[in-house]
């Protein structure tokens, strides 16, 4: 490995570090959901707001930070964003009713879209045209390194030493992102093109909506399944609640598998992958309910729902480089904006069939519907790049910065 590949390997790796931090605490609270009900007093089904609470801030913190900080550095921005998280985590502590949690996961999902973005742009800056996508799945790893070994370790800490201790844990990784930031990142200059005006001009292309609808919809049948996966394994394939960091743990390797595979998936075409992989998750999320009576075909379908998302997001995440021209950090924040839109809605559908008394297996069929909706639109963008000849490459491609490497 040359020496530009070694620095581009560590930076990747620094801001992959604050991927697993984020993918462990958005993960873990699926994990302990039945013992931060009964820390906080709530039944399952308001625990799941928890689950909303913290999207709700990833919906609102990711397009606001990227148009007011859209001049602002961005190694100092991505640093700055971690420390906000990091704090926020820490907060937990203080943490013991329903409204403390609300408050300080909503607060704890500010930073969340931000980072991701601003962090897969600067990725793809730091390599060659032909490799954004495995960048951006690099960055994205962490998050699938999360659910393999963040998750399952934060569940057993949060089952022995009581829910809180997992979110401390986070913080602290949180607190170690900013130093391997601050040392591994090169100093990138700020963009000349950006300004607020011209990542707002990104909302005026048809193109870049229909990429967020697809995230927001596909991605919210997923949701609805996994934000009760606890109770769905002990109730249905009567897993021992004690197994259940195992599950996760084979959710998250999908996850790793999803990411390795996306870069080679973008090589048959973008929308090809995103809309086939989006049918999969439609046919996978149809079936889970009758398979999750089977104790090994349920995790054998865990693991396929972790993989097949992880496909999807980088790609919807170049797509949106692709469409978003001049405005591409808030394109890019707004991907994972609309991802955590999802997972609000996923979850809180997911809690209006449990309430209504239609049991663990009704929610998976909610999500089938969501992402059969997904294709639909995926299908629909894809005919209007045909009628209009083709997606024409950005103006402004990312950052102008110098590739580290090839």
């Amino acid at each position: 490995m040359s020496p530009h590949q070694r620095r581009t390997a560590l930076a990747i790796l620094a801001l992959a570090l604050g991927g697993f931090a984020i993918g462990t605490t958005e993960f873990v609270t699926m994990g302990l959901l039945p013992q931060i009900a009964e820390g906080t007093g709530v039944d399952i089904a308001t625990a799941g707001h928890y689950v909303s609470a913290y999207a709700l801030g990833v919906v609102v913190g990711a397009p606001l930070i990227a148009v007011l900080a859209a001049k602002v550095a961005r190694k100092g921005l991505l640093m700055a964003l971690m420390g906000f998280f990091a704090a926020a985590h820490l907060l937990v502590v203080l943490a013991d009713t329903y409204g403390q949690v609300m408050l300080v996961r909503f607060l704890g999902g500010i930073p969340h879209g931000a980072f991701f973005g601003i962090g897969a742009l600067v990725a793809a800056s730091l390599v060659s045209h032909e490799r954004r996508t495995a960048a951006i799945a690099a960055i994205l790893g962490g998050l699938g390194v999360a659910n393999v070994v963040g998750v399952p370790l934060a569940t057993l800490i949060g089952q022995r030493y009581g829910w809180h201790a997992p979110y401390v844990v986070v913080g602290v990784i949180g607190l170690v992102t900013i130093g391997a930031i601050g040392v591994w990142l090169p100093k990138l200059p700020v963009a000349r093109q950006a300004t607020m005006r011209g990542e707002l001009r990104a909302l005026r292309r048809p193109q870049v909506w229909l990429a967020l609808l697809i995230g927001t919809v596909g991605f919210g049948g997923m949701f609805a399944m996994y934000s009760y996966i606890t109770p769905t394994m002990t109730e249905l394939a009567g897993l021992d609640e004690a197994l259940i960091a195992w599950v996760l743990m084979a959710y998250g390797i999908g996850m790793v598998t999803g990411m390795v595979l996306a870069g080679r998936v973008a090589r048959w075409g973008v929308m090809a992958g995103i809309i086939a992989s989006l049918a999969a998750i439609a046919v996978l999320l149809a079936l889970f309910g009758p398979a999750a009576h089977i104790l090994w075909l349920a995790v054998v379908m865990v693991f396929l729902l972790g993989l097949l998302p992880s496909i999807v997001v980088p790609l919807l995440q170049t797509r949106l480089m692709d469409v978003a021209h001049e405005g591409q950090s808030l394109a890019a924040t707004l991907n994972h904006s609309t991802l955590n839109t999802a997972n609000a809605l996923g979850a809180w559908l997911g809690s209006v069939v449990l309430a209504a008394g239609w049991g663990y297996g009704a929610p998976s069929l909610v999500g089938a519907g969501l992402a059969v909706l997904g294709v639909a639109i995926a299908v629909l963008s894809a005919r209007l790049d045909r009628r209009d000849g083709g997606i024409r490459p950005s103006p402004h491609p990312v950052d102008a910065v110098t590739p580290l490497s090839a």
